[in-house]
């Protein structure tokens, strides 16, 4: 599969401090801040700093300094938003899977029971 980055996406240009944002976590290798739109009491994004659309192409794709930065963001931003009870982790890849930022994204939801995965 092919990966044509977007470099005009909102999420690149929030990366670019075009767009501002309300950030929970930064690192080297990460970005994570509050979504506009929260679907839970708590709704934090969590975005890699490289250009990279979906999960796979990012694990395809990414060094393993930033997989493993990445991944490593996603826990300290957890540490930070107090999701001791629990909390779910979501990362839509293009459109049939819901995505609607051409950007790597995880969404983090807690501060309530989420309910089974998938309605009927």
């Amino acid at each position: 599969m092919d990966f044509a980055y977007d470099d005009q996406n909102i999420f690149a240009k929030i990366l670019r401090g075009e767009i501002p944002n309300k950030t929970v976590y930064e690192d080297d290798y990460a970005l994570a801040f509050h979504d506009i739109a929260p679907q839970a009491p708590v709704h934090v994004l969590v975005i890699p700093k490289g250009p990279f659309m979906s999960l796979d192409h990012f694990t395809r794709d990414a060094s393993d300094a930033e997989i493993t930065g990445y991944m490593r963001a996603i826990s300290k931003t957890c540490e930070m938003i107090g999701v001791e009870d629990g909390f779910r982790a979501i990362a839509n890849a293009r459109a049939q899977g819901g995505q609607e930022v051409p950007h790597l994204h995880v969404h983090l939801l807690a501060g309530r029971p989420m309910g089974p995965m998938l309605a009927p």
